[in-house]
Formats: C-alpha cells, structure tokens, sequence
C-alpha cells in the first residue's frame, strides 16, 4: 500500500509506532510492526512517488530501528582489536547486494541469528548504486527495516564499496570526478554509511619506474578521501574507511606494493591534520574477478586463488601498519572449498556479490518469462548491446550484463509472489548459513558485544511530518 498523505501514514501506523511532536519515536507494538507494518513502510520508503513520504518512510525506520537496537554503526573498533592481533580466526564477510533487496537482506538476517552472528556487513558499490537504481539513503532504508523484520536487533554495518575515481572520467575532468566521489561519500553517511572502502587503486601508473611512483596517485587521494571523510562524521563515529593498491581482475598485489602505499599514505595523511585516524584494511588482488569469468557455455571458469600471497600481505598489513588485514574482493563465485581458507590466511574481510545475483536469476522459483523479459531488454538496449564483444557467445554476454536488469525492474522483482520470493530467499539463507560458518563468523556476536558501542544519531525530523 502507498501513502498517499502524510496523515495515511500516521493513521495506518496508530497503535503500532507513536511519533511524537518533538520527532522521538516509540514503539507501542512491536510484534504487528514486524509481522505486519514494516512491509508497507519500507515499501513506500523505496517506491512512493512523493518525495516528502518516501523521506518520512525512511526515517521512520531509523528511528524505529535505534528503538529497538537495530542501529547502523561502524566496525571500526573491532578491526582496531584485529589489527593488534586481540582477535583472530574469522573472516568477516562483505555483501553486496543487487536486487530483491529486502528479500535478500532477510535472509541474511536469518542465517545471522540461527549462528548468533554480527560480524558481518552489507555494501553497494558505486557502479552497482547507479545500474540497480539504490540510492545510499534507499538501500540503507530496505536493510535496516529487513532487520526490524528479522527481529534483528544489534548494530548493522552498511558499507559505501569501491568509492571509486573512474580513470577515465579522472582524465577528462579531474576535479569534477574528485567532487563527484565526494559527494557520494557525503551522501552515504548522511544515509548512516559508516564504512567506505576507497578505490583510488585505478590510478596506479605500472609505467612509472618505480614503486612509490606507480602507487603516488593512489595513496596521495587515498589520504585526501580519507580526510574528507573525518570531516564529516557524525559525533561519535569513526567511520571504517578501506584503501585498496590493485584492480580486481589484474596482476597481483605485492608486499613491496603495499609497503610503497601505506608508507606514502600515512606520510600524506598525515599533512592533511593533527592525529587523523587513517584506513583500518586495504583490498587486494591475488587472482580473482568481479563476476568471474563466464566460459562460451555462460558457466564459470575455475580460478586459482594465490593465498600464501593473501596471507603475506595480511601478516604486513597488521605487523607492521596496525591494519585488520588484507581484503579479497570478487570472491562468491569461488569454489566452496576455497572458503574456509580465507580465515586460516588471515584475511581479515570478503567481498561477495555475483553468486547471490546467479542464485536468484537461476532458482527454480524465478518465473521463466520475466527472466525471458529481462533478457530481450537487455539484449535491445542501446548502451548495454555495446558490451557484447567479438567472439562472446550469447551466454557469455546475457551472464556479465545481467546485473543491469536489477534497475529498470526493480519494482517487478520486489513485487514478484510472496511464495517465490520466500523460495528464493530459503536457498539465499541457506547460502549465507554455508558461508557464516566458512569464514568462521558463527557466534560473533560476542565480539561486536565487546568491540561497537552503537552511536544512535540524531536525524532532522522529515519536513511536514509532525
């Protein structure tokens, strides 16, 4: 149902949430908002036409949410515990989610609880903000009420992933492209983003002759992003903010290579302010891809994970910078076997993402012909036709073009039968259990009890509302 008013709103919210004149919340019926109410609110939150309902949607559920502990919060200090070696032996794993938002996020929550986890993140990436159509503020929304859902309530950590300088628009316009990443990141945590991974890794220069030279830009941004992200967090908040020194997809990261950009970093940081707190992990390349490699018959091919190299860089990134440890990205197509190796390297976070697009396209529960739709759209659209290149199968194009499909049907896929979507989110859940328990996350929770102080913020109450 939409809001058509705001005195829809309140109304259909009588007896479930009173929103008093001076913007507190509180909840008088938990159980009919969870079984009940939290579906139409994060429904108009996403989808309701009015600017100003979908605003109030949304901050209802965050202050509905800090009502119940279901805060979002910054994991800073628990990869702060790692860096100094307090804690060890898990993995904690990033999420990237693309479609069926809501759904998806449910189903994490779920295996969460049935393995009493918390050390676990949700992430979009910017790329993935604009082909899937979730704004910072929209996707943060659909999480948190996911966890009101659940029955969730502990801190929830969303993550702005691969805030990243596109090389080619840095070329044509270097300051715009700097101002248009910082506004992203202005925009993610006013949404309650209080973890940012910075990508500035597409500005290695493996032409320049030597190491700190070929890292220079990387780092010298790195330093700049970083320092506009502590001005601006909120009171109380250190926000979680991740470097990176190579492409997923090209060669290798190196010891050297990482010693060459966080002894550059930490020297720019530090003309930047007196006692910035800088990154608390840096990603990788140690041969995997975004997506993986998609073979003529649109299957995956097998990818060979360098983890000696994975673990080396993890042991300097704490040993000798302080840092959580490396991070895997372009890592859920991987074989399952591979994932439990990613706790006993050291590795301290990973990122996951296409395999749960595949699951959903691939059920058995997903209708055929919508997926047929889908298909033709892409196959007909003027932009995404361009990425099918010489020599790809059909197969090989529809699997890396797919994700584009979550956006222009949002709204079809969230509004797909209650029974289908319960389906599909059981064989995500069950996922997610596997991987919980792979990367050793399972009872976490004890950790994020110990290690995140949750920082309830203040939000401006949504203009017209009271």
């Amino acid at each position: 149902m939409l809001y058509h008013t705001k005195e829809d709103l309140v109304n259909d919210l009588k007896g479930v949430i009173d929103i008093q004149r001076n913007g507190a919340v509180n909840i008088i019926n938990k159980d009919l908002l969870k079984n009940k109410k939290i579906d139409t609110i994060v429904y108009n939150a996403v989808f309701n036409k009015e600017s100003a309902l979908k605003d109030a949607a949304r901050w209802l559920i965050r202050s509905a949410g800090s009502r119940l502990g279901v805060v979002s919060s910054s994991i800073q200090s628990l990869y702060e515990a790692m860096g100094k070696k307090e804690y060890k032996g898990f993995t904690v794993p990033a999420i990237n989610i693309r479609g069926l938002t809501y759904d998806v996020a449910r189903s994490i929550f779920r295996a969460a609880k049935k393995n009493h986890a918390g050390a676990f993140i949700f992430e979009i990436a910017r790329s993935e903000i604009g082909y899937t159509d979730q704004r910072p503020a929209e996707y943060a929304a659909v999480i948190l009420a996911a966890a009101i859902k659940e029955g969730f309530e502990y801190p929830v950590f969303i993550q702005g992933d691969h805030f990243q300088i596109n090389a080619k628009k840095y070329e044509k316009d270097k300051e715009g492209e700097i101002n248009t990443v910082k506004k992203l990141m202005k925009e993610a945590i006013d949404a309650g983003f209080y973890n940012i991974d910075i990508d500035t890794s597409t500005l290695v220069d493996l032409n320049k002759p030597d190491l700190t030279g070929q890292q220079r830009l990387n780092f010298e941004f790195a330093a700049e992003f970083t320092a506009y992200i502590r001005s601006l967090e909120p009171k109380g908040i250190t926000v979680s903010v991740g470097g990176e020194i190579g492409e997923v997809g090209k060669k290798n990261s190196t010891v050297e290579e990482l010693r060459a950009f966080m002894d550059g970093y930490n020297n720019t940081l530090a003309t930047k302010g007196k006692g910035l707190k800088g990154i608390s992990k840096l990603s990788v390349q140690t041969g995997t891809s975004h997506g993986g490699v998609p073979l003529p018959d649109g299957t995956i091919a097998k990818v060979k994970l360098d983890f000696e190299t994975l673990r080396n860089l993890s042991r300097v990134a704490r040993d000798e910078y302080g840092l959580s440890g490396a991070v895997q990205h372009g890592a859920s197509t991987l074989p399952p076997d591979a994932f439990d190796k990613f706790p006993e390297t050291g590795t301290a976070e990973v990122h996951l993402a296409t395999e749960f697009q595949n699951m959903i396209y691939e059920s058995s529960a997903f209708p055929q012909d919508f997926k047929k739709e889908i298909y033709d759209f892409l196959k007909n659209h003027h932009d995404i036709k361009k990425e099918w290149k010489e020599g790809d199968s059909e197969e090989q194009f529809l699997y890396k073009v797919r994700k584009n499909g979550f956006g222009p049907f949002k709204e079809r896929f969230w509004n797909l039968s209650s029974d289908r979507r319960n389906k599909i989110g059981e064989e995500l859940e069950a996922k997610f259990d596997f991987l919980f328990k792979k990367l050793n996350v399972i009872h976490s929770r004890e950790l994020i009890n110990k290690t995140i102080k949750p920082v309830d913020v203040a939000l401006p109450n949504p203009p017209g509302l009271l």
